[in-house]
């Protein structure tokens, strides 16, 4: 019986909120396995917003961060930001 602990990247989705900026929202899952066959699946998500550093996220998570965090929604995201405070 061989036991193996994998982590993927299943999921990236973009949302466009209202307030005129993107998020990029990454889900991670953690298989388990067992000769190979899964034998338990959880997940954890994070979000990223214009002003993240990307630099350790997956190469499609870059390059979808290089398209949707234009400077434009960097600075919508900026003046959101400077609106809360």
């Amino acid at each position: 019986m061989a036991l193996t602990k994998m982590t993927i990247t299943d999921k990236i989705e973009t949302l466009h909120l209202a307030v005129g900026y993107p998020v990029i929202q990454v889900r991670q899952a953690t298989l388990i396995l067992e000769d190979g066959v899964e034998i338990n699946r959880t997940f954890k998500r994070h979000s990223l917003a214009p002003d993240a550093d990307v630099s350790g996220e997956s190469n499609e998570v870059q390059a979808i961060a290089g398209v949707v965090f234009t400077d434009e929604a960097k600075a919508a995201y900026a003046a959101h930001v400077a609106s809360q405070e």
